[in-house]
C-alpha cells in the first residue's frame, strides 16, 4: 500500500522504515527541511537501534523516501499517518495545536478527485481527538471529499522500537468505519500479532491507559524499596516473588532512581488531567507521580546522609539518557541527578554512551563536565552513581574502577551490579531497596 508519515521523530521515522520493511511504499514528511536534506543524506537524527541500516536497505529499495511537501504525502498516499509531537503544557494538559495544524494542511490538500483517504492518529493524544480531528478536516476540505478517522495509538520502547513496530504483543485499531478498519489491517497483514479492533475513542483510551499502568507497575515497586532499605529486605527478590505471579509479571517492577522519558512522565499528567475534565478525578496516578517525584529526593538524602556536604565533592555520574539503547534524555531522571548535585556545588562529571551530546544541550549552563570515556569520568571521584541501566555499566572492570576512584563508595541507582561483587572489588556499595555492603577491613 502506499502510506505517507508526516512526522520523522522518533514515533514517525521508525514507523515509516518499518512499514517500508514489510513493503509498503512510503514518504516521510517533516517541515524541517535541515532534517529532511539529513535524511536524504542518509543521516539519522536519532540513536535507535537497526533503525539506520534499515533506513539505508529501504531507501535504496525505493520503497521509503523523504520530503518537507504534506501535499506529496496526501496526494501520494491511501493513508495518511500523523505522528507530530504532543508535548504536555504546564496544566499537564496535551498541546495539541501541531496536530491541527497538520491536520488544516491536510484538508487543503484534499480533493474530491484524489478519492478516498484515511487520516491517522498517530501520535498519543488525549481521548476525542479524532473527532476534533474530524472536525478541522471538514470545516477546511472540499466538499465532496471523501476520509475516515483512524486512531492507531503506537507502543514503542525506545531502545527496541524497531522489535516492537516488527514484532508487536497487538496493534489496536480504533476506527468507526469498517472500511477504514478493513484498510488498516491490510496495512498490518505482514505483521504477525492479534489486531484490536474498537471504537475511535476507546483507541485513544488505550495508549493512556496502558503507560499510565505501567508507571503505576514502577512507583509501585519503588515504595517498596523504600520499605526494603528500612526493613533489611531484598527488593530485589521481593520483586522476583512477586513477578513469577503470573497475574502480576516480572515486567517494570525494577527498582530505580523512577521513570522518565518522553512519554511515562507526559501520559500520566495527561491521563490525570483527562480524568479531571471529565469529572471522575484519578487520585491513585497523582500518588503513582508523587512517588516517583519522592524517588530521587530519597536519594539525594542518602548520598547526603553518607557525603554529608555536597558542595565541592567530586561527583562522576554514569548515565544521561532516560534509559538506555537511546540518545533520548526527554525528562531524564539521570540529568536531572546532574543538576541537582550541581545546585548544590559538587563537582559533576558524567558519561553516556550515546546521549552526550543531547545531554549536553539539555544541560545549557549546568558545570557538567561531560567525559568521552566512562572510567576517565570516575577519576578522582569520591562517588560513583549509575544512573543509567547500560550493559557497559554492568559489565564494568571494577578493579580498574577503584584504581581510579579517590573513594571507593558507589550509588547504583538502578541496581545493575551485584552487591558481592562490588564489595569484592573494594567498594562500598549503595543501591535502591538492598542493604548497603562494605569491604572487610584489613586487620
Amino acid at each position: 500500500m502506499k502510506l505517507s508519515i508526516i512526522g520523522t521523530g522518533y514515533v514517525g521515522l521508525t514507523t515509516g522504515t518499518c512499514f517500508s520493511e514489510v513493503g509498503h511504499e512510503v514518504v516521510c514528511v517533516d517541515n524541517n527541511r535541515e532534517k529532511v536534506e539529513a535524511l536524504l543524506r542518509g543521516e539519522i537524527p536519532i540513536y535507535e537501534p537497526e533503525l539506520e541500516e534499515l533506513v539505508t536497505k529501504n531507501v535504496n529499495a525505493g520503497r521509503l523516501r523523504f520530503t518537507t511537501s504534506i501535499r506529496e504525502g496526501v496526494e501520494n498516499s491511501d493513508i495518511i499517518f500523523i505522528a507530530v509531537p504532543t508535548p504536555p503544557q504546564p496544566d499537564g494538559s496535551v498541546d495539541l495545536s501541531f496536530i491541527e495544524k497538520v491536520s488544516h494542511e491536510i484538508a487543503l490538500c484534499l480533493t474530491p478527485e484524489l478519492g478516498y483517504r484515511i487520516i491517522v492518529d498517530k501520535s498519543t493524544v488525549p481521548v476525542c481527538t479524532g473527532s476534533k480531528v474530524m472536525q478541522t478536516i471538514k470545516r477546511y476540505a472540499p466538499a465532496g471529499v471523501d476520509f475516515d478517522i483512524v486512531s492507531n495509538p503506537e507502543f514503542l520502547r525506545e531502545g527496541c522500537a524497531v522489535q516492537d513496530l516488527l514484532n508487536p504483543d497487538r496493534i489496536v485499531i480504533g476506527a468507526d468505519s469498517q472500511r477504514a478498519m478493513d484498510m488498516m489491517k491490510r496495512v498490518y497483514q505482514m505483521f504477525h500479532a492479534p489486531i484490536v479492533e474498537t471504537d475511535l475513542s476507546s483507541a485513544e483510551l488505550i495508549k493512556h491507559a496502558a503507560n499510565s499502568f505501567l508507571a503505576l507497575k514502577i512507583s509501585y515497586i519503588n515504595a517498596v524499596s523504600a520499605i526494603c532499605e528500612r526493613s533489611g529486605g531484598d527488593v530485589e527478590l521481593v520483586a522476583r516473588g512477586i513477578g513469577m505471579d503470573k497475574r502480576i509479571s516480572p515486567h517494570f517492577l525494577a527498582a530505580g532512581l523512577g521513570y522518565g522519558g518522553s512519554c511515562f512522565p507526559k501520559d500520566v499528567k495527561a491521563f490525570i488531567h483527562i480524568s479531571d475534565d471529565l469529572g471522575v478525578p484519578f487520585t491513585l496516578l497523582k500518588e503513582v507521580e508523587r512517588i516517583n517525584q519522592t524517588q530521587l529526593d530519597r536519594f539525594m538524602n542518602r548520598l547526603r546522609e553518607k557525603l554529608w556536604i555536597l558542595r565541592d565533592k567530586r561527583i562522576a555520574v554514569w548515565g544521561l539518557a532516560f534509559k538506555e539503547n537511546t540518545d533520548d534524555v526527554r525528562e531524564s531522571v539521570a540529568v536531572n541527578l546532574c543538576r541537582r548535585l550541581c545546585e548544590e556545588k559538587a563537582i559533576v562529571s558524567a558519561f553516556d554512551p550515546k546521549a552526550n551530546e543531547t545531554a549536553a544541550r539539555v544541560l545549557g549552563d549546568a558545570p557538567v563536565t561531560i567525559c568521552d570515556d566512562m572510567y576517565e569520568c570516575a577519576r578522582g571521584a569520591e562517588v560513583l552513581i549509575i544512573a543509567t541501566e547500560w550493559k557497559e555499566f554492568a559489565n564494568a572492570d571494577l578493579v580498574k574502577l577503584k584504581e581510579l576512584m579517590h573513594l571507593p563508595i558507589i550509588f547504583d541507582g538502578r541496581n545493575l551490579l551485584h552487591p558481592a561483587n562490588a564489595v569484592h572489588a573494594g567498594f562500598e556499595y549503595h543501591s535502591i531497596g538492598r542493604a548497603s555492603v562494605y569491604p572487610e577491613k584489613k586487620q
